[in-house]
């Protein structure tokens, strides 16, 4: 069956392929998922598969087998929402508004409406019930899925395994990425406001540089992850705002500063966050100035469950074969899903679209080559994990 998945994959592709290009020229920013998510309903309307609201722009799918098992679902998951970016992809659907799926949430999107109607046309081959969910918001703190959770979408079941994908610039097309336990590392968002003295740039004796002591401040917080870290715990700490609004001859009174910090460690990314503290306000103060420092706790890490890893990989290998199977390292990006993946068991994949173009970046095209077998993997997962399936 999982083999003859993909060929109906590869037959529906290009109509997902429509239904991506349309998604990809209306992108929307996190929680303003309108016309995507009026979208997404409509397609499922098409197919005869009830839905609900979730998350204002999100969307609950649900496939019910031969017997239904409300209580146990399998759920599949993709994100909707875009980047404020401007496109400068060239291709002729490219959005115009100032936001671009430049990280591809429109083909796990178009990827799992295609995977919901493969499995809508085998719900007499399985017994229990499948969710689709269409996430709003995980580009954005707090990220779709804490909401999602809040407001108990899932409380009272017991997920058999939520099961997700990305896309990756870096694996070739036909190439599908796989890794068990800690993948993907926490992530905070570091906002600090360094206050001091303004004034003339020739007469810093009488002012509180708040440009110098931001200055030493970031220097210093490197020595956080190379002296605090343990050297085999995965740690970044970076640094990619600083508003310094002053000119050539004025020092301004404030600097704002802006940075994230990622781990895959609890205890130490608790630890972590004192010493962000610490240093920024000590440094400060050591120039004559005070810190102001807001964290916002992110997301957790993303983690594989090592069972549904294993199915993964069974998966794999009879829908496609073997050679389709990338065993891959962890990283240091992040993603909401790890929400989810605390509570439930989880596996987050990632497949090839072969782009020289990374994520996140106004020219990035991806080879919708690699549809089919988001499709696929999505729905012989579902399969798979749902129940009996003849």
């Amino acid at each position: 069956m999982e083999q003859n998945l993909f060929a109906a994959a590869q037959r529906l592709a290009p109509e997902v392929t429509e239904w991506r290009r349309r998604i990809h020229h209306e992108a929307e920013l996190s929680f303003e998922e309108h016309q995507t998510s009026q979208f997404i309903k409509s397609v499922l309307d098409a197919h005869g598969i009830p839905w609900q609201a979730v998350a204002k722009t999100g969307v609950l799918a649900r496939i019910d087998g031969r017997m239904a098992d409300p209580q146990h679902p399998v759920v599949l998951r993709a994100d909707m929402d875009a980047l404020p970016i401007h496109e400068a992809s060239g291709l002729p659907f490219a959005c115009t508004t100032g936001a671009m799926h430049a990280c591809g949430h429109d083909l796990h999107t178009a990827a799992l409406l295609g995977a919901l109607v493969l499995l809508q046309e085998r719900r007499e081959t399985f017994d229990g019930t499948i969710l689709g969910l269409f996430q709003p918001g995980e580009e954005l703190w707090p990220g779709g899925a804490s909401i999602i959770l809040k407001e108990g979408v899932f409380d009272g079941m017991e997920p058999r395994a939520f099961v997700g994908g990305h896309v990756s610039p870096e694996l070739k097309v036909g190439q599908i990425g796989v890794r068990s336990g800690t993948f993907m590392a926490s992530t905070d968002e570091i906002h600090i406001t360094v206050h001091g003295k303004g004034g003339h740039g020739a007469l810093p004796h009488l002012l509180k540089d708040p440009v110098l002591a931001t200055s030493a401040m970031i220097v210093a917080m490197q020595q956080i992850v190379s002296r605090n870290n343990y050297a085999f715990t995965p740690s970044v700490l970076s640094f990619g705002r600083v508003i310094a609004d002053g000119a050539t001859n004025v020092i301004p009174d404030k600097v704002e500063v802006e940075g994230t910090f990622r781990t895959m460690d609890e205890e130490w990314r608790t630890e972590a966050h004192r010493r962000i503290r610490e240093v920024a306000e000590h440094t400060a103060a050591a120039y004559g100035c005070t810190a102001d420092v807001n964290l916002l706790v992110g997301y957790p890490c993303v983690q594989n469950n090592e069972h549904l890893a294993a199915v993964a990989r069974q998966v794999i290998d009879c829908t496609f074969g073997s050679e389709t199977l990338t065993e891959i390292p962890r990283r240091m990006t992040a993603e909401d899903f790890g929400s989810y993946s605390v509570r439930y068991p989880s596996l987050f994949f990632r497949w090839g679209v072969e782009s020289s173009v990374p994520l996140h970046n106004a020219a990035f095209v991806a080879n919708e080559g690699a549809i089919p077998y988001g499709v696929a993997m999505l729905a012989a997962m579902g399969l798979r994990l749902v129940g009996r399936a003849e």
